[in-house]
């Protein structure tokens, strides 16, 4: 005989251990979701406590290392997050988050448990002056908060990195694809048209690759260096009905295409996300400082091939869902010095910002994820 389905929190908890030994948290929700039986109203707050608790991580430590005098396993500290979370940020009334909570703890926790939220309910959220820094506060770590500020300037920092700790909406598409607004203004400005022949060197999981071929007749062949990922853009372009969509499985560094083959090229190039950490709450803990540099390094690779690629009088198309300057203003230096046969076109319009010789949008903008990105021509 089947037991009882396991509560929420309960399935919450098992999400949030898989995400500590490293899974994502993007493929682990739905998947404890599909091996549980929820109803729906259960099966989102498992979604709102695992996103909020893995964005809101170090602010809940903080929260709950105030009362405690001793290390916690992974277990304990997964469930005293889970209880601060309720607490501080979903504003759940101190006796069912509290009760809840220590039910799913482990048995020989559950008085360090129910003592440790207790307090943390007594105390109550903490005013900005009660955090004891920027990056508890808005639970990012400080290389993240003190990159942005130098990037975008203190306040505008701030502002966006607040902005990203809000669970994002859901944009679908009329072809019923699921893609936000600021990956659709993207894909928009590269400007196909009917007879195009369009190469996306970085395709996967397929947005931008399946907005061009539905937009225009024109021929789309869709890279990425990774079988899996390439899969993914194969499977949603059979979705959608995109016959002109050709997916190939190569390095966008060395696309297997002659030169001058394309009449556009799109290069949403691999970044470190830190435009998008609102929909990949765990990302803020998996980016490295030293990742940016060699992200960078990449995208400039990238755009070398895609030059080559476009014919002349051809377009090549930039993008990145982060807000460094290094992956963007400083790429678009670099490339106006490496190739200066590529003359910059007009950025879009607001909400887009102008920077450099291409366009920002922040998320608070319009709420969308962080971009940019920048076009130009091959000469003739």
């Amino acid at each position: 005989m089947r037991g009882p389905p396991p509560t929420a929190r309960a399935v919450a908890l098992e999400a949030l251990g898989r995400i500590e030994e490293g899974a994502y948290a993007n493929l682990v929700v739905p998947a404890v979701l599909d091996e549980c039986r929820l109803a729906e109203r259960d099966r989102g707050f498992v979604t709102e406590l695992v996103y909020g608790v893995t964005r809101q991580r170090r602010a809940c430590d903080w929260l709950v290392d105030r009362f405690v005098l001793r290390p916690l396993d992974p277990a304990v500290r997964d469930v005293l997050r889970l209880g601060a979370y309720q607490l501080v940020f979903l504003g759940t009334p101190p006796h069912a988050a509290v009760s809840a909570t220590v039910a799913e703890a482990p048995p020989r926790a559950r008085g360090l448990v129910n003592a440790v939220l207790r307090r943390v309910a007594s105390a109550g959220a903490p005013t900005d002056a009660g955090w004891p820094d920027d990056g508890t506060r808005l639970s990012y770590p400080d290389w993240i908060v003190s990159h942005l500020r130098r990037d975008l300037g203190p306040d505008t920092a701030d502002v966006t990195l607040a902005q990203m700790n809000i669970a994002p909406g859901v944009t679908t598409r009329p072809d019923g694809y699921m893609q936000d607004l600021a990956s659709q203004w993207v894909a928009a400005h590269v400007g196909v048209e009917a007879g195009d022949r369009v190469v996306d060197l970085c395709a996967a999981p397929g947005g931008k690759a399946t907005w061009m071929a539905g937009s225009a007749d024109a021929l789309v062949v869709a890279l990425d260096a990774r079988p899996s990922r390439a899969r993914l853009v194969h499977e949603a372009a059979g979705r959608l009905g995109c016959q002109r969509l050709v997916t190939m499985v190569a390095d966008g560094r060395r696309p297997p295409l002659p030169a001058g083959w394309a009449d556009r090229v799109l290069v949403d190039a691999p970044c470190s996300g830190l435009g998008v950490l609102r929909r990949r709450p765990d990302a803020r803990w998996r980016v490295d400082p030293g990742d940016v540099a060699v992200l960078a390094g990449l995208q400039r690779q990238l755009l070398d091939s895609a030059a080559t690629l476009a014919r002349p009088g051809g377009t090549v198309t930039y993008s990145v869902c982060t807000l460094t300057a290094e992956e963007t203003t400083a790429v678009d230096a670099w490339l106006a010095e490496a190739h200066p046969d590529l003359e910059p076109l007009p950025a879009p319009g607001p909400p887009w910002k102008p920077v450099g010789r291409g366009a920002r949008l922040l998320p608070q903008t319009a709420g969308t994820d962080g971009m940019f990105v920048w076009s130009g021509r091959r000469a003739r």
